[in-house]
């Protein structure tokens, strides 16, 4: 039986929910793609759990469900939509005047304890609030682009499997910083010397861009929890304190009092991964770069990832620029916000010293005059070419099986603005990235999360419900295929040769297998 190949550009605009389609990879790889759910109220985290079930956390519709990768049913667990003191809206308001604004994000994060269905039934949440801190117009905002302020806590359920109910709630922390955007909210569950944790990524806020120019970035300061991983105790320890026993006594930066942050310099960390590579375990995470240098890091006790100080690499492409910018005058600096201008990206890394980590991996380490024309084009309000390259990603996940030749060891990363999963080969060790950047399911998506099935033949992608972002963009339901769903891409089987052979063949060849190349994928 011949598979009917079709480019994904193609392949995403005639899409049927009930009937599943053949899609191919850039090395020869066939999934079959189906909607597994829909109407969804953007799916923020998507885990595949012990029961063979994805367990999901639908960021504005503050609840959390149990779906039959197989059939789509839905039963919803947990319904946090009273556990918030701020209202949903049905469209943002355009500006702070108009109502209580939405949080990026709302209900985040969730993870299962790894021993879910053998007699630690625990699963732990991370959620937006509270609405509250500055009181400027009585509205939580502050004025000149200073920011909405709201508090995310961490709370771990029991899971009642019969009566299929989260239940018994134990708060974790209640006083992690949150706002309008950046708000990161992944939840992992990874070991440290053998003993189980749990980490959480929290963004800086958007401080220093856009709404929050004028927002003090605090990434740096170790006494913050904004721009930071964090390490908490899946179990209580022996702390007499109601939220110190959840912090660990070894955290790096317990001073005169607990502290749940792990590492520092962090912008908006949205993915956090954990695998055994070449024989050790390591956290992995992505991280969004601002105009350039979308990360992949290695996260570690204590070190610091550079932020607003170095941006990807210390390389020095941002040297004389900041890492945000906005048409406020009102705010001092050359690009009018409350970054600061980095004089030199590796003398920053050498202040910081033995601690500072560069990333694994940069996308876009663009040049320093292009970041210049698009940090002032930004500043001067230019809308003629408002865009750049980067991709914007949401999460991380790494393939360990050999279920599809090629991909063991991978890094997996779903993305927002690029709209694509990208494939990452990491070396043998683990420690970095080899080879070249691959992308697959490229379409106009908003990709936010992925899990994997246990056999590694099926991929899970959630897609948000609108195209919105803290960037020049607009939240715009019209500009996203398939919003609101989760898509399965199942690997079925490899073509003859890649398509990328396929095309280099056929560019240098006749017009008979120019245009026979055309008609089967699309596009030379």
């Amino acid at each position: 039986m011949k598979h009917l190949f079709i480019p994904l550009f193609v392949f995403l605009q005639m899409f049927l929910i009930a009937k599943a389609q053949t899609v191919t990879g850039p090395k020869g790889e066939v999934f079959k793609v189906r909607v597994v759910a829909n109407k969804l109220s953007d799916a923020w985290e998507v885990t595949y759990g012990p029961d063979n079930y994805l367990w999901i956390t639908e960021a504005k519709g503050y609840k959390v469900s149990r779906i039959d990768p197989v059939s789509g049913s839905k039963e919803i667990l947990l319904d946090l939509n009273e556990a918030k003191d701020f209202p949903r809206y049905d469209k943002i308001p355009d500006s702070v005047d108009e109502g209580k604004p939405w949080p990026q994000g709302g209900l985040m994060g969730l993870a299962l304890h790894p021993r879910l269905l053998t007699g630690k039934p625990y699963v732990y949440l991370a959620y937006i609030y509270s609405f509250a801190g500055v009181k400027d117009k009585g509205k939580g905002c502050k004025e000149n682009a200073g920011g909405c302020f709201f508090t995310t806590k961490i709370v771990r359920y029991n899971y009642d499997s019969a009566a299929r109910i989260l239940n018994n709630p134990i708060v974790l922390c209640d006083s992690i910083p949150a706002g309008n955007d950046h708000n990161s909210g992944r939840l992992l569950i990874a070991p440290v010397a053998g003993k189980n944790f749990l980490f959480y990524s929290s963004g800086e806020l958007g401080a220093g861009q856009f709404d929050n120019a004028g927002r003090t970035n605090k990434a740096q300061n170790t006494n913050s929890y904004e721009g930071k991983i964090h390490r908490f105790n899946v179990e209580p320890d022996t702390d007499n304190n109601q939220y110190d026993k959840w912090i660990p006594n070894d955290n790096p930066f317990n001073n005169t009092k607990q502290s749940a942050v792990w590492s520092i310099g962090h912008r908006n960390a949205q993915g956090l991964m954990y695998a055994v590579i070449g024989g050790v375990g390591r956290i992995y995470s992505s991280e969004h770069g601002p105009f350039s240098d979308d990360e992949i890091n290695i996260i570690e006790k204590g070190k610091n990832y550079g932020h607003p100080l170095v941006i990807g690499y210390n390389d020095g492409n941002y040297d004389g620029l900041a890492a945000g910018v906005t048409s406020n005058t009102s705010l001092p600096g050359m690009w009018h916000t409350a970054y600061p201008t980095i004089i030199s990206e590796r003398a920053n890394a050498l202040k910081i010293g033995k601690d500072y980590r560069n990333p694994i991996k940069t996308l876009y380490p663009n040049k320093n005059n292009f970041l210049r024309s698009i940090l002032t084009q930004q500043r001067d309000d230019d809308k003629s070419n408002p865009e750049w390259p980067s991709e914007a990603p949401s999460s991380i996940d790494v393939y360990t099986s050999t279920a599809i030749p090629g991909w063991k060891n991978s890094l997996l990363i779903p993305t927002l603005k690029g709209g694509k999963l990208v494939r990452l080969q990491l070396n043998k060790a683990g420690t970095g990235v080899t080879g070249d950047t691959i992308n697959y399911f490229k379409g106009k998506m908003r990709y936010r999360d992925i899990a994997i099935s246990p056999d590694g033949t099926k991929i899970y992608l959630s897609v948000d419900s609108t195209s919105v972002s803290s960037g020049p963009s607009e939240e715009n339901q019209k500009d996203v295929s398939y919003p609101g769903t989760i898509l399965e891409f199942e690997y079925t089987g490899n073509t003859t040769g890649s398509i990328l052979d396929k095309k280099r063949k056929a560019t240098g060849n006749s017009s008979n297998e120019k245009a026979e190349f055309v008609k089967n994928y699309g596009k030379l």
